[in-house]
């Protein structure tokens, strides 16, 4: 894979410097990783789930010393921000997002402060949320929602607070349509969405009982729910309420911090096979008492191959084999890969457990 077609290569830090190789190189990632941990595991080829291009970014904002806005992305190892109007890695439905940041940025201008603005490309027309400016007075968000009329956003929200919801920003999860919550996650490209939600059906096929850890807003769980009696958990109170909005009695959803309180192993017992896909951190809690459990079939996706890497060790030492990894590409050009892992244990073993 040739250079990023984009004059702002190698000044912005969005892209990194690429090898010759590309798909070795990310592949490589994973493939190191895993022996790094003692990790036994077959890693195939990389997967490109780039799509259509991104459908989300954070573009930051700042007054400088002269009084102008800057908007755009960090400058590659520094603290600087590159100036940018246009991506050639966005989704074209993001493609007017540089324009739209840099119209709420002058907006805010007043308070001075640096501001990150997460926008994402809906069925409905880009949802904007602004992080870093604290709380506003009353002209400045009148002034906002005027500017969100003017440019035509679905949703603007505040730190996860809407200020004006003109049409849902609907994103569809399979045959599903959700609204996910203001700054809510979502996977990088509808692509590796698509992809990774079909590696996982594919592993889980015949399992009754599907637990589904760090859920989100649903885009695993509603997919599943038509070939599955589904249980999803996160510790996001607001994705849980859009999860539950659009699956009615389809899926069981729990909100609970599964970092803090994860669910144990007495509890995951009741379960044929369950699937989690933790934040960067990774899951090494939810990891140990899935190894203790009685579950016989585990499907573990990452965006981090050092703490997915750190996870697979403790569900391999407690005899959940891994029987392949695919490493997928939807953050096109830079260093990040994301992956889809099957883990089954090679004797199941006899214990019975109460979910509570």
């Amino acid at each position: 894979m040739g250079l990023p077609a984009c004059r702002y290569y190698g000044v912005c830090g969005g892209c990194a410097a690429l090898p010759a190789d590309y798909a070795a190189w990310k592949r490589g990632a994973v493939v190191a990783a895993l022996q790094g941990a003692g990790v036994n595991a077959e890693v195939g080829l990389l997967i490109d789930a780039h799509g259509e291009g991104r459908r989300r970014a954070t573009f930051h904002a700042r007054v400088d010393s002269d009084g102008r806005v800057e908007v755009g992305f960090m400058r590659a190892r520094a603290h600087e921000i590159v100036e940018i109007d246009g991506c050639p890695l966005f989704a074209p439905a993001l493609e007017r997002a540089p324009a739209v940041a840099r119209a709420l940025a002058e907006a805010l201008k007043g308070m001075g402060k640096p501001l990150d603005i997460q926008t994402t490309a809906t069925l409905g027309g880009l949802d904007v949320d602004l992080r870093g400016s604290g709380p506003l007075p009353a002209g400045l968000t009148r002034k906002l929602v005027a500017a969100a009329e003017a440019l035509d956003l679905a949703r603007l929200s505040l730190h996860g607070v809407a200020l004006i919801e003109r049409r849902p920003p609907e994103v569809e999860f399979g045959a599903i349509r959700v609204v996910p919550p203001a700054g809510g996650f979502l996977q990088a490209t509808e692509a590796g969405e698509a992809a990774l939600a079909r590696l996982a059906a594919d592993s889980l096929e015949g399992a009754g009982r599907v637990a589904d850890l760090f859920c989100g807003a649903g885009a695993f769980a509603l997919r599943l729910a038509d070939a599955h009696a589904v249980f999803a958990v996160d510790s996001d109170a607001a994705a849980i309420a859009a999860l539950r909005r659009a699956a009615a009695p389809r899926v069981e959803a729990m909100v609970r911090d599964l970092f803090v309180k994860p669910l144990p192993a007495a509890e995951l017992s009741r379960f044929d096979a369950v699937l989690f896909d933790p934040p960067r951190a990774g899951a090494a809690a939810q990891a140990r008492e899935i190894a203790l459990s009685d579950v016989g079939r585990v499907v573990a996706v990452s965006c981090n191959v050092q703490t997915f890497a750190r996870d697979a060790r403790i569900l391999q030492d407690a005899g959940l084999q891994c029987e392949g990894v695919a490493p997928l590409d939807q953050f096109r050009y830079s260093a990040h890969v994301e992956l889809c892992a099957t883990f089954r244990r090679a004797k199941a073993k006899r214990r019975k457990g109460v979910l509570s």
